[in-house]
């Protein structure tokens, strides 16, 4: 081999090198757009995607409206009034509804997916929170008041069977291979398994490795469960077969939502400290976190959608920040 052709094999090597290293040194979010959300004060709550129309629907609790953005024209589209404390949300799209789990008053009240006119409201109890839906039965999953979660016919709004817990329910998670529900109870320190079949509770795993465990994700295919906890700020990692805790890390500090992304192994976290953590997952359960991106004081709540590859942040108005929704692209 000649000398030129030496060199040029170790320059082509160094050009690959120079290119992995730079993809590997890519942001994991890269911030792409800021929308708006004109005269929306107080807190803000959970988000939902309709696909099918291409909106952004915004539980703003502390202004009882729901915002919807138009993520076509990346415009705020309309505020619907008419709610009480809007906390959860949920798109059904094969329904063509919203869902809008109310702090008081009706509890469960359905939105038009397309026209936006309220239909039915579904008379809970108090407090109704998070709102998860479940296509292939067709129902709906809403946790209310001290200790319930109850389940609703969205084509008849009646609703069906109810588990009782020993605590108000936060976030929680329904399994697509199997009947489980797993849901935080942080009042009692513990994360309760529900079998949806019979809305009984199966299991109970304590949270001992931190307090006040609100957001939840799930790895199914990895038999993962994620909690996150704001008292010391964690992850805990649960391994869903044995009910086990088997990794904790640190986070951003008062998180009120996260997500794993399957794709990429990896979860985001977004808190009211100001920051949202990227991390990567491996095999083993073991977290590098890969991003701190800051972001707003109180930006606590978000939605990732993996089909569109973006994470929506909900930032509320506070002194010279405006309330707006931030979009980020994930890399």
């Amino acid at each position: 081999m000649t000398a030129a052709s030496m060199r040029a094999i170790l320059s082509a090597v160094g050009v690959a090198l120079l290119m992995g290293a730079s993809a590997f040194t890519q942001e994991p979010l890269s911030l792409v757009q800021s929308i708006t959300l004109p005269q929306v004060e107080g807190r803000i709550d959970h988000l939902a995607f309709d696909a099918m129309s291409n909106r952004l629907f915004v539980a703003a609790l502390g202004n009882n409206t729901v915002e919807v953005l138009d993520l076509n024209a990346g415009a705020h589209l309309k505020r619907l009034p008419g709610f009480r404390e809007p906390q959860g949300i949920a798109a059904l799209a094969d329904a063509r509804m919203i869902a809008v789990a109310n702090g008081q008053g009706e509890g469960l009240q359905l939105l038009n997916a397309d026209d936006l006119r309220l239909g039915q409201a579904i008379r809970l109890g108090d407090d109704a929170d998070n709102v998860r839906y479940d296509a292939t039965a067709k129902r709906l999953y809403v946790g209310y008041g001290a200790g319930a979660i109850a389940t609703v016919n969205p084509a008849d709004g009646k609703t069906g069977g109810q588990a009782k817990l020993p605590g108000h329910p936060e976030s929680f998670q329904l399994e697509q291979s199997g009947p489980r529900l797993f849901v935080n109870v942080p009042t009692a320190s513990l994360v309760a398994v529900i079998d949806r079949n019979t809305m009984k509770i199966t299991a109970s795993w304590p949270v001992t490795g931190a307090k006040s465990n609100y957001p939840m994700a799930l790895d199914e295919t990895g038999h993962r469960l994620f909690v996150g906890c704001r008292n010391p700020a964690k992850v805990l990692v649960y391994d869903t077969t044995t009910g086990k805790d088997i990794s904790a890390f640190e986070i951003v500090g008062d998180t009120d939502d996260l997500f794993y992304d399957s794709a990429r192994q990896r979860l985001y976290v977004s808190g009211g400290e100001g920051y949202i953590d990227a991390f990567q997952i491996d095999d083993a359960s073991r977290a590098m976190r890969m991003a701190h991106v800051a972001t707003a004081a109180g930006a606590r709540t978000s939605l990732f959608v993996p089909d569109q590859n973006r994470l929506f942040l909900a930032v509320p108005h506070r002194g010279n920040q405006q309330a707006e929704i931030r979009i980020y692209q994930v890399r």
